[in-house]
């Protein structure tokens, strides 16, 4: 915590899953070096070197950039994803999705651009 240097060790924070749980709304830019799952509402930016799951009852409006998306609630936004974004039947979509793969499933109500690229090789970036 205070005091406590940052670690070079990228495995560190495998496993580890950041919560933000139904009921709390941040207004601000997030970063996360870990997964996170948002159940709560965030009012700004989210950007992770790792998966970032929008549950049934979370909402994010603002832009992503991490390697994996799964989407069961609300995104109101743009995003740059790595690899996959997974859009589930509960999903809200409206923007700009940039991704390497796309599963969607029936029933996710959909309206965004999308483009599918090789990002393979590159790095998650703003």
């Amino acid at each position: 915590m205070f005091g406590k240097k940052a670690s070079n060790n990228p495995t560190e924070n495998l496993g580890k899953t950041n919560r933000i749980v139904q009921g709390t709304e941040i207004t601000g830019n997030v970063f996360s070096e870990a997964d996170f799952r948002l159940d709560g509402t965030l009012l700004g930016n989210f950007t992770s070197n790792g998966k970032l799951v929008i549950g049934p009852q979370g909402k994010l409006i603002g832009d992503i950039f991490c390697v994996y998306l799964d989407i069961e609630g609300i995104f109101e936004g743009n995003s740059t994803i790595k690899e996959q974004v997974s859009i589930r039947s509960t999903a809200i979509i409206k923007g700009n999705l940039t991704m390497n793969q796309l599963l969607v499933e029936a029933g996710a109500k959909f309206d965004a651009t999308c483009q599918m690229t090789n990002q393979k090789n590159s790095e998650v970036e703003e």
